[in-house]
Order: C-alpha cells, then structure tokens, then sequence
C-alpha cells in the first residue's frame, strides 16, 4: 500500500439527501484548492419514490435536480477549477441521468467527461431468492410477492475505476453512502481491497461527509452554540493518506467544527461501531479519535479494517397498501381535550363510513395531540395549552378507504370543537394526500451472484471485478481505556444531573431500529454514564417506544457509548404512524435521564 501522506486529496460534501440546499455546491466549488466535491441522494426509501415515478415515465427513475438545479449552476465553475464530482442521483436510472448531464453540458457548452456506475438492480435475481426461501434479515418475513425495485449497496471500486479512466463525474446507483468518498481516495491513493486500515479510514472520511452539515454544526445537541445556520458550512476534509483526515469548512460560513459535532456524527446510523459493514471493508471505529486542532479543524484518526464479508446488503422496496395523515390545528380552552377528541371522532367517523361501503377498517391506526408529549409516554408532562394540532394517521390496503378518510378531514371545522380550524383545506378545498405506502425488504445477496459492475464513460463499457470477500471473524477485543477512572457513586450528599450536561447524543435509524450515540463531553464523565446508563436502563427508560433489545457498545477512543435498540420505530419509515417515525427525539429524549455523580464533580 502507499503510505505516503505527502500528497493532500480535498473533498466536500454537498449533499446529504434528495431535497438538500443548493447552499453546499454554492459554497464548496468556491473553496480554494477543492478537488472533488460529493453528493448523497439515496436515504432508504428514495429508490422506492423513484421506482413510483418512474411508473408514469420509463426515463425517470434518477434525481433531476442535481442536474436541473445544482449542475446547472455550478458545471462551468468546476470545469474552470478542475473539481470533480461523484453523486449517486443516478438512483433506478444512472445511465438515464449521464444522458442528462450531457444534455445539459450542449446547452451549457461544458465538456466534462461523464462516467455512470450500473450493476446494482437485483430485480431479476429475486423469484431466485424467494424460492430459495431467503427472508427479510429484519424481520424473517418472507418475500413479497411483487416489487418495484431491488437494489444491492454497491461499493468504492467501480468509483475508483471510472476515476481513473479519466471521468469528471461519475454517476452511479445504489451504493453505500460513504463509497463516493472512498472510491476517490482509492483512486488518489492507489489503495487496493487489501488495504483495510486504508479503507476503514476512507469509509469514516465518507461517513461524515454524507449528511452534510450534521458534521459542522447541524442537528447538534448544543445547538444553541451553532451560529448563522442561514450560512451553515457544508464540511469540507483534507485527507493525509491512510493516517488522518482533517474536517473543516468554507471560510466565512455559519456552522461550527468541534469534536462534539464531528463525534456525533461519526456513530450516526451505525450498529456495533466495532463491526461497521460495508461491501469493501468491514470496519473499526471503536479507537477512533478526534481531536481540536483549532477553530474549526477537527484531526481524526484511528479507525481500522478487516477483510469484507461475502454478501452485499440488498434493499427492495414493495407496494403495502396506502396511508393518510390529516392535522387539524385547534386553538383556545382545553385545546388539548379538544384536539385529542377531534381525532378521535374523526377517526371513528371515517371507520363507519368505510365499513359500511364494505371496504373492511383500517389496518393500523394512531390518534395524538403534537405540543402535548404524547411521544414522551410516561415522562409526558401536563400543560395548560391554547393551541395544539390534532395529528390522525391511518393505514389501509384499499385506496378508496383512505379517500373517505381524506374527505372527511375537511369537516372538523364546522361540525367539532370550537376553535378548531383546517387552514388553507377549507380556502382551496384541499385534502389531505392519500400515498402509497412502499415498504423495505431487506436481505443478503452473495456478491458472486450479481454480475461485475459496469462503469460506461462515452464509448467504453468496462466490468469491474468485485474480490468475493471472507467469512466475518469477530471484531478484536477492545483494551481498558488507559487510566480509566472507575465511577463513584453519588455517596451522601451527592446529586443527579440529567445526562445533556455530561454528553453529547445524537439518534438515527436504519429500518425499524435506532441507534442512540452519547458521547461524554469530558473523559472523566464516562464512567458515571457508563455506571448508570447501560442497556437494561436505557430500555426502560424508552420502553413506550422501544419493542425490541437494547444493546450497548463501547466506543472507547471517542469516550462514547452507542446503543443500538430494535423495534424502536413503530415499523420505520412509511410504515411509522408517529410524527417522528425516524426517532430524531430519542436521543433527545435519553439526554434527560438523571446521571448520579459526586458533588465536587465539576459538571
């Protein structure tokens, strides 16, 4: 492997999901030195949104913005600057979408050269999978019998290739998020699949790219110490080689890069941190560290890799029947009382219609009160309100049913509470939307089954070998902190303090389970979280939402604790009825919990 780390390879993340702001590809193209920019288009259920519009049009399928929109605007700025640009807005149509972008560029008089990554769509291997009985890896539910799109998370190698064939911008489908990042550092590198601690380094650099400002600033627990998020930067990282990375941001940006920000992103959306899988590395991040190396600049380093499994992880996405989610807002006394009957009655309301047209009652159902902490169970606090909004959500396989459902939501105005009103519904006779409700299956595939990916760059077409991978060995045993100190307990005379004065925490999800990261602020806090957070208590503490285990995992290097809790999300995704169906409150939440430490504690 070369070693080397003389050479600086600097990459911005400008795009953390379908609908980000144009704010990020404003600001990175104009970073002095930039050399590649990267974008993340594909959440979970994106694909299964492109899969519904490319019903209604064959050629869709991929995401028009980053060519109408950020291409547009920034093309001729990175031709003139030499940047390079990854993106994997190719979504169900990568090819489709390079056609795009060469469409634009005639218009634009660009002539960059566009490559576009394909190899991921698993469609046709699926009645294979169904009759060798492979389930949901989730769930164990079996197979639908009919889906709309079936993609496996490719990885950095196909990247890499069309990089060094030359391409400005590469296009593909579904990857993992962090392979735009990887695949150009390999191809700047020279690392191979045989460079694990390389690779585990570059998958982490990808990692706090992907969701963009989350890693300077946005979401971040001390949110009240982020400045101007008018102008959030978007992160920028400075590779050194396989030994660190440096995080920052543009010059004269809001936003904030400290090792809180960079931490909490770093165990966003991750499992068992010792055992990260991706296609091209199985990854280590327990010794990660972060440290200040001025405002703004964050140093990381630490993480180490394995050989990669056998499989790559597939997502398939399946029509589940419909959904509709209605909000009236009710204003004045007993607002709460009022909203929550509000729902109530229309609910019951709209079941009786459509049990009586013979269309059977709704399979799934929630009535809340969103300013009354329905979400927070138990710990839900009593409030005196005048202005509440009452939130109904219903499921059903039929259509027609939610249509009676959506009519209905119009009425409450004129036939419930006083005070209750439906806004703009009643001025444009509006409804609330019914959609269809697409649902995940989730499975391995051995990656021998799917043919080499296919990186197409104007007339050439070549296939990219993908190593077959090694069965997972466990993850190495993680050392004692050195000097760890060992926790005391709050003793006569001491106190609890809720766990946000000693820890940053941040939650994501994958599926139906969350993953809540709390990372101490200062070392000498850990043990007293360690102490007295640990699974069992963390379970019990959001046992209104979590059905499922709670596991913890140790992140020693970032002095941190990663609790991954399944059946957490009410089904996840679509198939979640709660106004927060992606658990972005549970950490909120877990940051009241009461922490016993001594009294000469300095919190």
């Amino acid at each position: 492997m070369n070693r080397t780390a003389s050479k600086t390879v600097t990459i911005g993340g400008a795009c953390a999901f379908v609908g980000d702001s144009i704010l990020g590809p404003r600001q990175l193209v104009a970073v002095p030195g930039m050399q590649y920019l990267v974008f993340d288009y594909l959440a979970e259920m994106t694909l299964s949104s492109f899969a519904h519009t490319r019903q209604g049009d064959p050629a869709a399928g991929w995401a028009s913005e980053f060519v109408e929109l950020t291409l547009r605007e920034i093309l001729p700025a990175c031709q003139q600057r030499g940047i390079r640009l990854v993106a994997n807005a190719g979504g169900l149509n990568p090819a489709g979408c390079a056609q795009a972008i060469e469409r634009l560029q005639r218009e634009l008089g660009t002539q960059l050269k566009v490559a576009c990554v394909e190899g991921d769509d698993c469609l046709d291997l699926m009645p294979g999978l169904r009759a060798a009985g492979v389930a949901d890896f989730y769930t164990g539910e079996a197979m639908p019998a009919e889906l709309v799109s079936a993609n496996a998370y490719l990885g950095a190698l196909p990247i890499a290739r069309a990089l060094a064939m030359g391409a400005d911008i590469v296009v593909t489908g579904r990857i993992v998020d962090s392979a735009t990042t990887l695949g150009v550092l390999m191809h700047e590198y020279g690392w191979t699949p045989d460079d694990h601690d390389a690779l585990a380094m570059g998958s982490l650099a990808g990692h706090i790219l992907e969701c963009g400002p989350q890693a300077t600033g946005g979401i971040h627990t001390d949110w009240h110490t982020v400045p101007d998020w008018e102008n959030i930067g978007y992160p920028v990282i400075e590779c050194h080689g396989a030994d660190h990375f440096v995080v920052s941001k543009p010059a004269g940006t809001g936003g904030l890069v400290t090792r809180g920000t960079v931490s909490e992103q770093i165990l966003y959306e991750v499992g068992d941190p010792a055992r990260y899988r991706l296609p091209d590395v199985c990854c280590d991040f327990t010794g990660v560290t972060v440290t200040e190396a001025g405002p703004d600049r964050v140093v990381v380093r630490g993480a180490r890799g394995r050989a990669p499994g056998p499989h790559y992880k597939l997502s398939a996405a399946y029509l589940d029947g419909y959904r509709c989610v209605a909000q009236l807002p009710v204003f004045g006394i007993d607002a709460v009382r009022k909203a929550r009957r509000t729902g109530e009655a229309l609910l019951g309301r709209a079941r009786a219609m459509a049990l009586a047209r013979g269309l059977g009652d709704f399979e799934k159902v929630a009535v809340g009160v969103v300013g009354a902490e329905d979400g927070y169970g138990p710990r839900a606090r009593a409030f005196d309100l005048r202005e509440a909004i009452a939130r109904v959500a219903a499921t059903h396989p039929r259509r027609e049913a939610l249509e009676l459902f959506s009519r209905e939501a119009r009425v409450p105005g004129v036939s419930f509470a006083p005070g209750t009103t439906t806004g703009s519904a009643l001025m444009f006779n509006s409804r609330p939307v019914v959609e269809p409700r697409y649902r995940l299956f989730t499975c391995l595939v051995d990656k021998a089954r799917l043919a080499p990916p296919r990186v197409t760059l104007g007339a050439q077409c070549v296939s990219v070998p993908i190593p077959a991978g090694a069965p997972q060995a466990a993850a190495p045993a993680v050392a004692p902190r050195a000097g760890a100190a060992t926790a005391r307990g709050p003793g006569p005379g001491g106190r609890r303090v809720p766990l946000v004065r000693l820890a940053w925490g941040r939650s994501g999800d994958k599926g139906n389970t969350s993953n809540i990261a709390v990372i101490a602020r200062r070392p000498a806090f850990l043990p007293f979280i360690e102490a007295a957070l640990s699974a069992e208590a963390v379970k019990a503490y959001l046992a209104h939402l979590v059905e499922g285990a709670v596991v913890r995992h140790a992140v020693p290097g970032l002095h941190a604790l990663n609790f991954v809790l399944d059946g957490a999300l009410d089904g996840g995704g679509p198939s979640s009825l709660r106004p927060d169906p992606m658990g972005k409150g549970m950490a909120q939440q877990l940051l009241e919990f009461d922490i016993p430490v001594p009294d000469d504690l300095d919190v």
